[in-house]
């Protein structure tokens, strides 16, 4: 699971899980995003380190494009994976729903 923040100056924040993966350890992602007709679309970034060394080991980059509905929302994206020499290390493609946090009263 992961928690996006969309700021109104085009900014974003991407938080995950740190004990998501058991062997390298993600930072949080920060990135961009713009409103594209009815779509969002964006990219944010982030450094990767292994657990056991605390060694750099790349970073990833995630494209994605969003659409909204109320709060709801369905997407799909890109995460392209790079080594420490900065490198092309793989290609994830991905697809996801997720609703805003809103305050219930």
């Amino acid at each position: 699971m992961h928690m996006y923040v969309f700021n109104a100056d085009g900014t974003m924040q991407q938080a995950n899980p740190d004990a998501g993966d058991a062997h390298g350890s993600d930072s949080d992602g920060k990135g961009i995003w713009v409103v594209n007709g009815t779509h969002v679309r964006g990219k944010w970034v982030e450094i990767m380190a292994d657990r056991a060394t605390h060694g750099f080991t790349g970073r990833g980059e995630y494209a994605f494009e969003i659409s909204v509905s109320g709060d709801r929302l369905s997407g799909n994206g890109t995460m392209n994976l790079f080594d420490a020499n900065g490198r092309p290390a793989g290609v994830i493609p991905t697809a996801f729903t997720g609703e805003r946090v809103t305050l219930h009263r």
